[in-house]
């Protein structure tokens, strides 16, 4: 009974991504007024990933708590780019699902560079992480 379970699960998302592209196919493209790999995609990735790292060391300064720390980050990255965007919504700027998406990868490369530097620096130092180390 699971496994049928579980075979149809995976029909109904490959049919829905099927269906996504297909309809991706028609859908006329913003390529050349808001290209994946503009100059202001950096940005915005570099952006959301220095207020990712900045997020983390914050939650550091704050808690021992991995996933918090983890969690002040992406939030401190993302929550700059949804108001940057929001704010070119508003008639600023173009707002862009393009720049929130470099965005939200910005902020997870930004975290994934603070929470593997702070693993290494615990690990060479031999630092306890936790309520141990209160």
């Amino acid at each position: 009974m699971r496994r049928r379970g579980r075979s149809f699960r995976r029909r109904a998302v490959a049919a829905g991504l099927a269906a996504a592209l297909l309809a991706q196919a028609g859908a006329p493209r913003a390529e050349e007024t808001d290209p994946w790999f503009g100059h202001d995609k950096l940005l915005h990735f570099e952006a959301a990933g220095s207020l990712a790292l900045v997020g983390y060391a914050g939650g550091a300064m704050l808690t021992t708590d991995r996933p918090a720390r983890a969690a002040t980050g992406v939030a401190l990255g993302l929550g700059a780019g949804v108001a940057k965007e929001l704010w070119d919504l508003d008639g600023h700027g173009d707002a862009s699902w393009r720049d929130l998406t470099w965005d939200a990868v910005g902020a997870a490369a930004g975290v994934l560079v603070a929470a593997a530097f702070d693993w290494t620096i615990h690990r060479i130092f031999n630092w306890p992480v936790g309520r141990a180390s209160r």
